[in-house]
């Protein structure tokens, strides 16, 4: 695991914070507290996923607090959160990632999906996701609060970790990497350099 990331304890995510509700083409029917938006099967609202890649192209994992509601300890994507009611996706995704992970990288849009995932009988996640990737050299300073530690993985380990242990990784991310591998890793490559 990555132990050089500095961390803070800036508490950035609240149960009543407003998120936006949406149907499935992305319209917006109102607004409703994070709390009651994954309660039972959830109520679809928007959301985004953040993929940060270091100039040598490897991916910053995070494992998700133990605080979390939803998935606690799993590992998943460099950052995940939602716009709140009056935010567009890039500028709370922009807010999101410098909260989360205290480095403020160029985002670029990949590609937006729907998926539902259930946890146990805590809640679920029903989100129109955003996804995001990034290339950032800049030292990580984690919130303790999200993240209860970080790593650097090389694309093709996450691959074989994600056929060996799917257990170990959010639903989201089993979901996307694939996609991004598939349908948009020139579009990385690109981001790199490598193009």
């Amino acid at each position: 695991m990555d132990r050089h990331a500095e961390t803070n304890d800036t508490v950035v995510s609240f149960d009543d914070e407003p998120l936006i509700l949406v149907d499935p083409d992305d319209n917006i029917l109102g607004y409703e507290a994070k709390n009651i938006c994954h309660d039972g099967e959830g109520l679809l609202h928007r959301a985004f996923s953040i993929f940060v890649f270091d100039t040598a192209g490897r991916l910053l994992l995070q494992r998700r607090a133990e605080g979390k509601r939803l998935w606690p300890g799993y590992w998943s994507n460099s950052c995940c959160s939602h716009p709140r009611r009056g935010e567009e996706d890039p500028a709370a995704a922009d807010r999101r990632v410098h909260e989360e992970l205290g480095i403020a990288p160029a985002l670029h849009f990949l590609f937006r999906f729907r998926y539902h995932a259930r946890y146990r009988d805590l809640g679920a996640e029903h989100e129109l996701c955003s996804i995001y990737a990034a290339v950032s050299d800049d030292p990580v300073a984690y919130n303790v609060n999200e993240i209860a530690d970080t790593d650097w993985i090389e694309p093709a380990a996450l691959d074989a970790a994600l056929a060996e242990r799917p257990e170990d990784f959010t639903p989201w991310l089993r979901l996307e990497w694939p996609r991004i591998r598939q349908d948009h890793w020139f579009t990385v490559e690109t981001l790199l350099g490598k193009d």
